[in-house]
């Protein structure tokens, strides 16, 4: 995606891309507070609390095991919240009836929908086995997010292993572009070898988009296809990294392969890049909803890149990116909800009280 025609195309959308001509999801229903804009920590503007202290990244550290060798940015100082839709069914309701006139609204059905609700607050079991795959939009817009991404893979490998000595994971990589470009998909087959997938993904750089979708249901079918381990005993999770779209009228290519992901036991949890707008976060939560995944959303408490939109979510709590991911990774192999450190919250949206937050019709929604 270019950055210059966001710029011209819709002049409230930012820089890193990912905006489209829809409308956004109105913003006004019931109990969504979207004032704070992903503000960073310190901007008595921007949250309910914050930490002091933790604002931005103006004094950058190399985090656990530093940047991997190919690049030049620093670990652990993305910044992101997490939403689960699912801990939330009655809420996500009501979002998706304000988003009904985006499209792909009624690409998932309720019934689909209802299912896996049921699925995802049904008792987990742990797992002994674990497959990570990446999906990765490389448009021109994602340049920060794949040179921080790249830097991250060190720090959350290790921090696997020493969480999990006796798994071995195994990680798997599919970067996506747009039609016209050097490649529409470009998959790397899973691999026991850190250091092989490193490699891979010290390989891919951000070029290409040209118009604001991307190649999203094509992107999201490679992932399905990888060849994921077929036993129960393993945890099947994809990260979806991207800040565009899908192309309209290709919705139903895009509920096709989550709902394949569903099949394959796939839980998929979307990281929104900054520039997300409401098309491209609908389609996120959806996938995410009905896979059993929950949706990562990048903020601006890193001082890294462009503004990002504020979800339309109305509590949550800000971590560094790298324990997000490490959380949900733990959170699937445990089979129950991992909370994050107190020490690594940087901020609070919504005055949440015991993991709860009260909204305007005095109901109450559950952070993750």
């Amino acid at each position: 995606m270019n950055r210059s025609l966001v710029a011209l195309v819709l002049a409230g959308c930012v820089a890193v891309g990912g905006c489209s001509s829809a409308t956004s999801a109105d913003s006004s229903y019931e109990g969504a507070s979207p004032a704070n804009a992903g503000r960073a920590s310190g901007d008595p503007s921007g949250s309910e609390s914050a930490s002091p202290g933790t604002a931005g990244a103006s004094t950058p550290t190399d985090g656990t095991g530093g940047p991997a060798p190919s690049a030049p940015k620093q670990a652990g100082l993305l910044t992101a919240g997490v939403w689960d839709d699912n801990l939330n069914f009655e809420f996500y309701g009501k979002y998706l009836e304000q988003s009904k006139y985006l499209p792909g609204a009624s690409m998932i059905s309720a019934g689909d929908r209802t299912d896996a609700h049921t699925r995802a607050m049904a008792p987990h079991s742990a797992k002994t086995e674990l497959d990570v795959a990446i999906v990765l939009d490389t448009t021109s817009s994602m340049g920060d997010e794949i040179k921080y991404l790249q830097a991250e893979l060190d720090s959350i490998a290790a921090t696997l292993k020493t969480k999990f000595p006796q798994v071995t994971p195994r990680f798997g990589l599919v970067a996506y572009k747009d039609n016209g470009d050097s490649y529409v998909t470009r998959s790397y087959p899973f691999t026991a070898d850190v250091g092989a997938f490193r490699t891979s993904l010290a390989g891919e750089s951000a070029s290409g988009g040209g118009d604001i979708p991307e190649a999203v249901p094509e992107g999201l079918a490679e992932g399905v296809a990888l060849q994921w381990r077929g036993t129960e005993e393993a945890a099947h999770v994809m990260f979806w990294v991207a800040d565009a779209p899908q192309h309209a009228g290709t919705e139903q290519a895009v509920a096709t392969a989550v709902l394949n992901a569903v099949q394959k036991g796939i839980h998929v949890y979307p990281v929104a890049s900054s520039g997300v707008d409401g098309a491209a976060e609908l389609t996120m939560r959806m996938t995410a909803q009905v896979t059993g995944g929950r949706y990562i959303f990048l903020t601006d408490d890193s001082g890294i890149g462009n503004d990002h939109a504020e979800p339309h979510i109305p509590c949550y709590v800000v971590t560094p990116l790298q324990g997000a991911l490490v959380r949900m990774v733990e959170s699937e192999m445990k089979g129950s909800r991992v909370e994050p450190a107190a020490s690594d919250i940087l901020r609070t949206v919504g005055a949440p009280t015991a993991g709860k937050c009260t909204l305007q019709n005095k109901s109450e929604v559950v952070l993750y």
